[in-house]
């Protein structure tokens, strides 16, 4: 392989998990606040039936804090033994990730007592994130510790051990909040950083927060930051009936949803900079499905030392080591971060059988937020053979997947139509119309025996619209259409 190119790539670039919860963190020294602001909150306030959220969050220990977009109906009440929760409709779009699945909520306090498994970590983050101030406000009113607390109170109560900082209401503060602008109470503490949470009175959740972990050395990466993006009342019907999770495509292709056998190895990068000590899986990942990594950033001379605030991205470069995809770019990030220097991931297989070269990336280490120094900047190349997947939907001459094709101007018809600024009709004619004039290319899809209705699903609607903000790939979309032709909703003949 071509190293030259390849590092030559890496230079242009860079010109142009631990479980931490907040209470680990706080050590600051400020003990008393309150604003003059009347009435209390708690977390749950005025949560109620048909309540639909939207947020985009990032936690420190989901992905490093890779933004996600949780969404949330509120459908009624679950019965879970003699306690009454909230049933808690949930969507999640991780990346090329959409998760879909079920999180019962505490009455008393609004934060994740069961969920589906696949929702887990997502549960996990909501929980750490925009519930977390449950641990200091709950309904109980008949706890004086926990329960409601007042905006004008000197604090909200410790957090963490001994010597810890208080959670105080720091000041009143207007800020623009779906549209419009809000009054809102800021809470937060002191931790080598300003860690704010803006709360809206009698809204259920915090509307915005942005808070940093506590660390004794170098800048601190962030622990939690979300805000929200959408909110509805009295929403009757399910907005997640035709919602197909990647999971469910998953399924149909035959990926394995568990990973062992992990395949282990390290490497130096080619600047000796730094070591790389990978384990992937399966050791042949099927095309279509994906691969699990675990990467862990490691000090060239004492291997017992990871490197943090790492700024890197996972690559697939061809044999002359030019790059073919970026994992960052196609889920709408310049990098990939971590703080710590371990990392969880699993990224989509998009290319065909045979050797596949995956290059991770490091183009630098330093705050979140700001172009990494290039010092301990390099490249490691581990070569994987990925295996013929029979179940994907078609093959070309050469035994891979054909190729998609899809014009970027597609994508604005396509954000009209997810507005309703055109009908199903006219969607559905313009994605023949591409079809047939081979404008658009998709995979051979053998077609339904339906009398093609036009009946589109919400579902293929709101990938659309996802697909047009880039929050789904092109192989998600695609996938879309070939359920239209599939199912005889759509004639391209």
């Amino acid at each position: 392989m071509n190293t030259s190119l390849l590092l030559f790539s890496l230079i242009a670039v860079l010109f142009a998990g631990y479980l931490i919860t907040p209470e680990a963190f706080a050590q600051g020294t400020q003990t008393s606040g309150g604003v003059n602001v009347e009435g209390s909150w708690y977390v749950g306030e005025g949560l109620e039936k048909g309540n639909y959220f939207e947020y985009r969050l990032c936690e420190l220990d989901l992905n490093s804090c890779a933004p996600i977009i949780m969404k949330m109906w509120i459908k009624g009440d679950i019965q879970s033994g003699t306690e009454t929760l909230w049933d808690a409709q949930v969507v999640v779009i991780d990346g090329n990730k959409i998760v879909k699945g079920t999180m019962a909520l505490g009455k008393v306090a609004a934060e994740p007592v069961l969920q589906s498994d696949n929702l887990f970590h997502y549960s996990r983050a909501f929980k750490s994130s925009i519930a977390w101030l449950s641990a200091f406000a709950t309904a109980d009113t008949n706890d004086f510790i926990h329960g409601p607390k007042k905006f004008s109170a000197n604090a909200w109560g410790k957090i963490g051990a001994i010597g810890g900082a208080q959670l105080i209401p720091l000041r009143a503060e207007k800020i623009s909040v779906l549209g419009h602008t809000e009054d809102t109470v800021v809470v937060g503490w002191f931790s080598g950083n300003n860690n704010e949470i803006f709360i809206l009175d009698d809204f259920p959740f915090p509307v915005k927060a942005l808070t940093y972990a506590w660390v004794t050395t170098g800048v601190a990466p962030v622990m939690y930051q979300f805000e929200i993006q959408k909110y509805e009342k009295n929403v009757q019907s399910d907005p997640f009936v035709d919602v197909v999770s990647t999971e469910d495509t998953a399924a149909l292709l035959g990926c394995p949803s568990d990973f062992f056998n992990y395949i282990n190895g390290q490497k130096n990068t080619n600047t000796n900079t730094m070591l790389i000590e990978y384990s992937y899986s399966p050791k042949n990942p099927l095309a279509g499905c994906e691969i699990d990594w675990k990467i862990n950033f490691k000090n060239q001379y004492n291997q017992v030392q990871f490197v943090d605030q790492v700024h890197y991205d996972i690559w697939v470069v061809d044999d002359k080591g030019n790059k073919l995809r970026s994992y960052a770019q196609e889920i709408g990030r310049t990098d990939l971060f971590n703080g710590f220097g371990q990392v969880h991931i699993k990224i989509p297989v998009k290319e065909n059988p045979g050797l596949a070269h995956y290059a991770i990336f490091v183009y630098g280490v330093g705050n979140q937020y700001e172009s990494p120094k290039a010092d301990l900047a390099g490249y490691a190349i581990i070569d994987i053979n990925i295996a013929e997947n029979k179940n994907m939907p078609a093959t070309g001459n050469n035994g891979g997947t054909q190729s998609i094709t899809i014009p970027s101007w597609i994508k604005t018809n396509a954000g009209w139509w997810a507005n309703d600024e055109i009908q199903d009709s006219d969607f559905v004619q313009g994605i023949q119309y591409l079809i047939k004039n081979g404008i658009m290319k998709i995979p051979s899809t053998t077609p339904g025996s339906s009398t093609g209705s036009n009946d589109i699903p919400i579902w293929i609607k709101n990938n659309a619209g996802w697909w047009s903000k880039g929050q789904i790939s092109d192989n998600d979309f695609v996938q879309g259409i070939q359920y239209l032709i599939k199912n005889g909703i759509m004639k391209i003949a």
